[in-house]
């Protein structure tokens, strides 16, 4: 919707939540993930592919190579995909441990732009992280299969791969994730304290009484200052008693 994108920043200042540098947007940096697309193309790391969903969902669910060899050219709706020379099988998990990746999955030649136009989400948020110096990526755990193709990217570009923490989903009474997607409500920026309180709680703070008395900057703090890894669920699926907003 118009002003989204603000009114992210002005719920992450309303409860204290503060970036450094500069605010960028994927949308200013296009011309970058093309540079990247079109050298792996030069270099025959990356090949355009026609193939359909339905062809692929007929092939087994996964991408066989069809369009490898083909030569195609960046025309006639085809989407680019990465010649995968660097599977990752298996990764590790700062809270849980070692994760396993199918290997049909994690050998299969995952697109980088779409058929749209639009770059792929594993591409843009690895060239990203990197510029910005990123160490250490702290996410959603409905976000850990994709892990194991950054990881082959970050392997393609020859830098070091970040650290991966994955935290649990916050789950509604329909048993979906709490996301605009699944049109939760969003939180509260007028009055931060209950939900701030709620998402603490859900993420295994042992909060006493009195702290909700506290301000908004103060529980941030306190939270700064008393965070543990033990303390987090080992769960990846929590349902909150907030069961009916994003968080």
């Amino acid at each position: 919707m118009e002003g989204a994108a603000d009114l992210i920043l002005r719920t992450l200042e309303a409860y204290h939540l503060h970036w450094d540098g500069e605010v960028v947007y994927q949308s200013q940096r296009h011309h970058h993930y093309q540079e990247q697309i079109d050298h792996w193309i030069k270099e025959h790391k990356a090949y355009y592919c026609q193939c359909t969903r339905k062809q692929i969902k007929a092939s087994g669910g996964f991408y066989l190579g069809h369009c490898r060899e083909k030569g195609l050219t960046g025309v006639n709706n085809t989407a680019v995909r990465l010649n995968m020379e660097c599977p990752v099988y298996q990764f590790n998990d700062i809270k849980h441990g070692t994760i396993s990746i199918p290997h049909a999955l994690a050998d299969e030649d995952f697109i980088i732009k779409r058929r749209d136009g639009l770059f792929a989400y594993n591409l843009a948020v690895v060239l990203d992280d990197i510029d910005q110096g990123i160490t250490e990526v702290v996410r959603g755990a409905d976000l850990i299969e994709p892990t194991g193709r950054q990881i082959s990217l970050y392997k393609m570009l020859k830098v070091k791969t970040v650290s991966y923490l994955h935290l649990p989903l916050a789950m509604g009474s329909n048993g979906q994730k709490l996301s605009k997607q699944n049109h939760a409500k969003g939180i509260d920026t007028q009055t931060t304290v209950p939900a701030l309180l709620d998402a603490m709680t859900f993420l295994g703070f042992n909060l006493e009484r009195e702290m909700e008395a506290a301000t908004t900057e103060e529980l941030i703090h306190w939270g700064v200052q008393n965070w543990q890894l033990s303390q987090l669920p080992d769960s990846i699926e929590i349902t909150p008693r907030f069961s009916n907003r994003s968080l």
